[in-house]
Formats: C-alpha cells, structure tokens, sequence
C-alpha cells in the first residue's frame, strides 16, 4: 500500500486501489489539489497534459461519496457528481479512470455523449448515478427527457476547462448550471487558462484555491519539439518521407479540417503508410474503431482534428506531427501533451509553410520561448513560391525589402504567363 497517497488522507481501500493500478506516487497535481478537494474546496487548477488530472479530482470525489454512504433509491434521478468534458474520446477516457479507481466500491458511475445510444444511456442512468460524465449536448438531451437531475449533484468539475468555456459551449453551459444547485463544488482543471478564461471561472466559484504546478500554458520537459518550414504542396510528402525514413510506427498527425485529415490519410495509404483518420464527421463507433485500431499497432498514422486532441491517451506515443499549425496557439499545447506523457520521452513535430509563420509567433508567444527549426535536405522551402502566394496575416508588417522582393517576383510571374 502506497504511504504517499495515505499521507493526502484518501480511503484505505482507494489506496488499496491504487497500489493495485501500479500508482506509486502522486504526481504534482495531485499532491496539491487533492487535500483541497477532499476539504470540499472550489478549485481552479492548471497543469500539464498527462500529469493526472483525472486522478487529482476523481480520487477525492470517490473518497468523499464513500464517506457519505449514500443508499440510492431506485427511482431516483440524482446524480451527485457530474464531470463535464468537451469531447466524446475525453469523455470515455474519464469513465474508464475513474471506474477503474472505483473498482472495489459499489458507486455507479456513468457516462453519456453524441454518437451512442440514447436508450443505453437512459437505461443506465435509471436510479440515478454517483457520479456522471458527460458532454454538455448530450447531458442536455437526457435533462430534456428528464432521465436526470442536477438539483441535488453535489460537485460539478470541468475537465479542460478552457475549452468548456469557449464561446461555443458556454450557453449550453449556461443552461446547465441554472438547472443546478447554487451550494455545490466546482472544480476546473485544464493544462492551458487564459486570463479572459479565468476571468470567467471565478465569476462561477465561490473563494477558489488556485493550483498551478507548472509554469502556466508550458509543455512538457520530455518533449523534444522541432518546426520544419516546409512548402504546404510538399507537406504530405515530408510526412512520408518522416514515418518511413525515420521508422515511426505509431504518430498522431493533427489537420486544421475534417475534410483535411480524410484527404491526408488517404494521400498517405497511397505510399503504402496504414493510415486512418479521426473527426467530427465519423461515427462515434468508426471514431473508436479508429483509435482501438492505432492503438494496437494496426494502423501507423491517426490523423486527427482538434477535437480529439482533447481526449486521446495512448501509452508509449512517442511522436505528434502538426501537419497544420494550429489557430489557437493554446492547442499546441494540447496536441503535443498527447506524447511525452507520465514522464516518458516523446517527439513533437510541426510542418510549417510560409503563410502559417503568424501561428507560429502566437504559439512561441504563449510558451515565451523560441522553437527550434530546420530545414530538411530536399524539402527545402521555396522562397519564390511562398512569397508569391503568401496571403499570410503578417504580410503587411514585413519589411520594406521583402515587399520589394514580392512585387519583383509578381512582375516575373506575370511576364511568365504571357
């Protein structure tokens, strides 16, 4: 039995649990946010992808219902604990933590999103549930057919809390919690917060504890990050070259477009590279035939969208490709926190054309510190082609000499099209 996770004051058969799981110590997250947890504190807390969140507030909340030795009544439709997440994979991957550190108690623990049965999930939310996760369209559907509850859930945790409260969730949001019971915990935990972002959060918690155990927005040490400016027309072909040359039998690539990623995966079976992709269009059944399949070595490549970099925890990854800079200089740090994760080494590589170097600026920007680049022998970018058909947002604060150099080359393509 693990001394250090008895020494924050959890169960004994949670701690039991845990030794069993092959947790031997807690990590920073949850060294610090856990006895707050436990206290019943509204914590805001910030730490890197891979380092535990989950496990920093699903322990306490289990610790805490057993201690209440709630008896449900069959009829009941209370969930007294509900994890809300932004995406379906996220939303799995929590149910299947905090199941497995629920394991030996007799809590009912659910989860509910898009893309699955909605009789499956009424049926197991019959009774009511301990604790639920959910996305928040999908646990709108279920209150809407009054399958559920929320006046008496004593604990409401936003998991990647940022992305929870960016314009596109936050009326559903809304909705939700004036369905809720004002005297209640909220815990936000996420790996980036943007000022605007916690501005928002401390509006909706009541005297919160802040945790930051890293430095805020950062990435991980064990990762080893590298932008290769690359022309966009040659990316997929760099990417190739890069899995086949270098060996790399299992990469996550990260696409700005669904109909992006569907093109990439099959631009890359075509080199003979197993490829498969992942995104909002799939079914959630080909979404998790998809990840089953990477995940067991079947397929090389997943290509991905943003919303699964929320939500993917696959052991031993050791390389993320961004095949498209990301908008949102906050999920580089997301994309990337899917390797290098409990301390393992892992490998982040961006392929850059001239018109996403803004991007870049923002993510270095973010991380207050400069990536390393290098240009690759054969793939090497070509300055005339860039410049000529650079419709980057920055183009009007380059220097003088490079706008002379772009309207000189405008003349030469012009005469070469006579």
């Amino acid at each position: 039995m693990s001394k250090a996770f008895a020494n924050l004051g959890l169960a004994n058969e949670l701690v039991e649990t845990l030794s069993q799981l092959g947790f031997e110590k807690p990590t920073d997250i949850q060294h610090h946010a856990i006895p707050y947890v436990l206290e019943g504190r509204d914590v805001l807390a910030g730490a890197q992808t891979g380092t535990g969140k989950t496990a920093a507030f699903g322990l306490p909340i289990i610790h805490r219902l057993l201690e209440q030795a709630i008896v449900r009544d069959p009829q009941s439709k209370d969930v007294l604990a509900l994890v809300l997440v932004p995406t379906r994979e996220l939303a799995q991957q929590v149910f299947d933590n905090i199941t497995s550190y629920a394991r030996h108690t007799n809590l009912k623990v659910v989860t509910a999103y898009g893309g699955t049965s909605m009789g499956v999930q009424t049926k197991n939310l019959h009774g009511g549930c301990d604790i639920l996760i959910a996305t928040p369209g999908r646990l709108l559907d279920h209150m809407f057919c009054k399958n559920i509850t929320l006046q008496k859930t004593q604990t409401l945790v936003l998991d990647e809390a940022d992305r929870m409260l960016d314009m596109g969730f936050w009326p559903d949001l809304k909705r939700i919690l004036s369905k809720m019971n004002r005297e209640r915990q909220t815990l936000f935990f996420s790996a980036t917060f943007d000022k605007k972002i916690k501005d928002v959060a401390y509006r909706m918690m009541n005297e919160p504890q802040e945790v930051q155990v890293a430095p805020q927005n950062s990435t991980a040490e064990t990762v080893e990050q590298m932008v290769y400016p690359v022309d966009k027309k040659r990316k997929a072909e760099l990417l190739a070259f890069l899995i086949g040359s270098r060996n790399w039998q299992q990469v996550l690539v990260f696409t700005k477009t669904k109909q992006g990623s569907d093109a990439l995966a099959a631009e890359l079976k075509l080199d003979g590279i197993k490829a498969v992709s992942i995104n909002g269009d799939k079914s959630q059944g080909a979404r998790q035939k998809a990840l089953d399949d990477f995940k067991a070595g079947k397929v090389r490549a997943l290509i991905a969208t943003d919303v699964a970099a929320r939500g993917l925890d696959i052991n031993q990854l050791e390389q993320v490709v961004n095949f498209d800079m990301p908008f949102k200089a906050e999920d580089y740090v997301h994309r990337i926190g899917r390797t290098g994760r409990a301390g393992k080494s892992g490998l982040a590589v961006s392929l850059m054309s001239r018109d996403e170097e803004y991007l870049l600026d923002a993510i270095e920007r973010l991380l207050d510190k400069r990536l390393p680049q290098e240009w690759l022998e054969g793939y090497e970018p070509s300055l005339i082609e860039e410049i000529v058909e650079d419709k980057s947002p920055r183009r009007k604060s380059r220097s003088s000499e490079k706008r002379k150099m772009k309207a000189k080359l405008k003349i030469h393509a012009g005469r070469g099209k006579r």
